[in-house]
């Protein structure tokens, strides 16, 4: 599989991992004064954006995203990753591959809390009665903090829509997942937790950033699971500042 990525600029190669709610276009707020910096580049993982769901067999998104980094000549990259794209994040820093990174609101192998209990609940009874249109709200709802405008809400539904759609219009894919052990990555990591996001994520983000021999926590009591799409330009300066 040849995922679809964008990529600008040049200098130390960057990698943006976007969330499981978005594609690679959530970083459209943040590319240019990245770019201007780095060389970055930031793939759509399958069933996401511009790649296909598609596979002949079991796959894993780390084995996708090592294979890009490989054929574009990247043996070690910084990496920038939200929610979901913390996981595959934390995977490739196991395998030597991430000099330092920003991890924003990750998940965790923490217990499911009541609240991602219920949201997964409602989500799958939503799915599975064909209402995407308010699947997508609840997505919406659920990870955008105050902060967001009703541009970026339409944008995120925009883009969650779209992942939905290619993703039910298949058959459901056999994804081969990796062991994260946290406290054998010693990749250097600033670990963001949103003050708006759910308990679950607010735990995991505390979780990651004690287990790991070199993480760094920062809360945002502002941020909802997506600040990136909620105060854009605190977003690119926090980047920019760590990495």
């Amino acid at each position: 599989m040849t995922l679809r990525y964008g990529r600008a600029g040049s200098g130390e190669p960057l990698l943006l991992l976007h969330s499981g709610v978005c594609d690679a276009r959530m970083w459209d707020p943040q590319w240019e004064a990245l770019a201007a910096r780095f060389l970055v580049v930031r793939p759509d993982l399958r069933g996401f954006g511009e790649t296909p769901y598609e596979a002949a067999g079991p796959y894993s998104d780390v084995g996708d995203v090592t294979e890009l980094l490989a054929s574009l000549g990247l043996s070690r990259v910084a990496v920038a990753a939200s929610s979901y794209g913390c996981h595959v994040a934390l995977q490739l820093a196991q395998a030597g591959l991430v000099s330092r990174m920003v991890l924003l609101n990750p998940g965790s192998d923490l217990p499911a809390t009541p609240d991602k209990k219920a949201f997964g609940a409602e989500e799958n009874r939503l799915l599975e009665a064909g209402d995407v249109a308010a699947a997508t709200d609840l997505n919406v709802r659920t990870w955008l903090g105050p902060s967001a405008t009703a541009e970026m809400r339409a944008f995120v539904g925009e883009m969650q829509r779209h992942a939905f759609e290619l993703q039910l219009a298949g058959e459901e894919l056999a994804q081969v997942d990796h062991e994260v052990t946290l406290t054998l990555i010693e990749t250097p990591a600033l670990v963001v937790g949103g003050g708006h996001d759910l308990p679950f994520f607010r735990e995991s983000a505390r979780h990651v950033a004690a287990s790991l021999p070199n993480g760094r926590l920062v809360e945002l009591e502002w941020a909802g699971h997506l600040p990136g799409l909620e105060r854009p330009e605190e977003i690119a300066a926090l980047l920019l500042d760590y990495l």
